[in-house]
């Protein structure tokens, strides 16, 4: 084997280089206990209420569900809780003012009633199971497939080390997780997404994704790295065949300081998704202060030059998960709205806080497809927990367009509203008048939309006329040829935790005990999910061992060679990956 460079998984020489300068500390504010009382006795009750907010949270230190309250201090949105160690504070939102525009669009209609779990207490989270009190169904499955990795980064959730339980669920287990969240009523799970550890290690993966189509879901995502893609482009054309529709890639910058996990083999996955057809790539940032917030503008940029298999960047502030010092969450902590104000700082105005929406705004749109359809499916997290825009590539001009710029998004909203409430009074429609309602509202939508701000060469009116006319959400689907989608999903952490949140989480882990657990109670709460129910379901060291015995831990892992690295950097292929790309924000984006 040729002299290695390191074993990437824990990127500790590249993490040390990127954090050397620590280009700004967020000052928490302190509180005292007399002080947090006080807050208490006033502070609003019930989900949406004003600042201060009294919620629920986790105390790091018991584990304990203790009182919180969610409160302004200099334009940031703070949540504080008394422990045994002391009073706790984090920051929850670094705008007020984008925290009062996104909770304008929450949504408070309950839309799960089935529950795998019986909760008679106030026990939220710690009894997740699906209980009676959670309000969102399913909107994102996420099962993991195996804790075994071929990386091994430092903020990773979870991967097995040397010696540690295998955790991989059988072929029948993962049917039944599948089938369990299909049961959920009224809205039956409809995506699933198949992560790890790292997914691409397991040999019946194929296999896998087929029974996911075969129990009918109709969206089928991989979370991974791509290591494994960029080295077998074979493997790429048998998940796309197979019915993969997303590959979930990390990707956290734009240099191999930023981006050690995969910034030399990205090259390879992409020509390789290119040759097979797909599937599309969802491109995923891990997001941390002093880290790679100053490339979330390139990131954006880099989507936009691969738009042919691009088709979002998801970005995720990072979830400062086990015991963390105070001075490191200041060091490393953003939220959205912090992130959201470097997009805007780094595309040079292009792309502002104003464009973007919280993810619940899709709760008021879907009540009118349900009226308009039957279609049922609400995307109702907390107000708090995501935001998303779509901008648009106009080619001929080359430029960024923001869907707001050329669509009152929030106009057409209200306005879908009223037409649901309408249609709510009908009876059922028939095919005349969803005909004639489409029309209708096709004709209403152009006072919505500003032509002279539209990008060249795109028939946004088309798209919505089809949309409308014959009440699909396929013809919608279509703006991704010129779109990029840019979300952002901020899971908690022990010192942010938000009961009200969890409560309405839309992405859950299905579990093969039957339970289905929200995300921010999973990864947060290990010992009472997912570890104490892999540890149930895992095979010790030896009993893989013996069923695997031509397995070797260390094949598993990935080790980056100093040649490697040099041919990538001459090649022709890696230069049109990151160097002869267009700057779409007037900035210097390039590698």
């Amino acid at each position: 084997m040729a002299e290695n460079i390191g074993e990437i998984p824990s990127g500790e020489k590249e993490f040390a280089e990127s954090t050397k300068r620590i280009r700004d500390i967020v000052d928490f504010p302190e509180i005292s206990e007399e002080e947090f009382k006080e807050m208490l006795k006033t502070a609003s009750r019930g989900y949406g209420g004003e600042l201060p907010h009294r919620t629920y949270s986790l105390c790091p230190e018991t584990r304990r569900v203790v009182p919180a309250v969610v409160w302004e201090k200099d334009g940031k949105v703070w949540i504080t809780k008394r422990c045994p160690e002391g009073m706790i504070t984090d920051l929850y939102y670094e705008d007020v003012e984008t925290y009062n525009r996104f909770k304008r669009w929450l949504w408070t209609e309950k839309e799960i009633f089935s529950a795998n779990v019986e909760n008679t207490g106030v026990n939220c989270p710690l009894d997740c199971g699906l209980c009676a009190r959670h309000r969102s169904h399913t909107n994102l499955l996420n099962i993991v497939l195996t804790n075994r990795c071929n990386l091994s980064c430092w903020y990773c959730f979870f991967y097995a080390k040397e010696g540690q339980p295998i955790y991989e669920p059988t072929l029948e287990q993962i049917r039944m997780m599948l089938r369990n969240a299909k049961k959920e009523h009224p809205i039956g799970a409809n995506a699933v997404q198949f992560t790890g550890g790292e997914p691409t290690l397991r040999d019946d993966l194929i296999e896998i994704i087929k029974i996911a189509k075969e129990e009918g879901y109709d969206h089928v995502q991989l979370n991974t790295d791509g290591i494994k893609l960029a080295f077998d482009p074979e493997l790429v054309k048998k998940i796309r065949r197979a019915g993969t529709n997303t590959l979930y890639l990390s990707y956290d910058g734009m240099t191999p300081q930023t981006n050690w996990k995969n910034h030399w083999e990205i090259p390879l996955i992409f020509e390789n998704v290119r040759k097979a057809g797909g599937p599309g790539i969802v491109l995923v940032p891990t997001t941390i202060r002093n880290v790679n917030d100053h490339e979330l503008g390139a990131i954006i940029n880099f989507g936009l030059n691969h738009l042919d298999i691009v088709r979002g960047v998801n970005f995720q502030p990072i979830s400062q998960v086990g015991r963390v010092p105070k001075k490191e969450r200041q060091r490393f902590r953003i939220t959205i709205p912090g992130a959201i104000k470097r997009i805007e700082e780094q595309t040079n105005g292009v792309i502002t806080k104003e464009d973007w929406y919280p993810i619940p705004i899709a709760g008021h749109i879907a009540r009118f497809f349900e009226a308009f359809t039957g279609s049922r499916y609400y995307m109702t997290s907390h107000f708090a927990c995501g935001a998303a825009t779509y901008v648009f590539l106009d080619r001929e001009n080359k430029r960024v367009v923001p869907i707001p710029r050329f669509i009152d998004v929030e106009g057409f909203v209200e306005y879908l509203e009223t037409k649901a409430e309408e249609i709510e009074q009908w009876k059922k429609l028939g095919r005349l008048q969803k005909l004639k309602l489409g029309a209708e509202i096709f004709l209403k939508f152009k006072s919505f939309y500003d032509e002279k701000y539209a990008p060249k060469g795109l028939d946004v009116l088309g798209l919505i006329k089809n949309a409308f006319v014959h009440g699909t959400y396929d013809a919608l689907g279509k703006f991704h040829e010129n779109a990029l989608f840019i979300g952002m999903m901020h899971f908690m952490d022990e010192y942010n935790y938000d009961v009200e949140r969890v409560e309405r989480c839309v992405i859950h882990y299905a579990m093969p005990d039957g339970r289905i657990v929200p995300f921010c109670t999973f990864n947060v709460i290990p010992e009472l999910y997912r570890d104490k129910v892999q540890a149930q379901f895992s095979y010790t060291w030896d009993e893989w061992k013996k069923l695997h015995p031509d397995w070797d831990y260390k094949k598993d892992k990935y080790f980056r060679s100093k040649e490697f690295v040099e041919k990538m950097k001459k090649s022709e292929l890696y230069r049109k990956t990151y160097i002869d790309i267009e700057d779409y924000f007037g900035v210097n984006t390039k590698n």
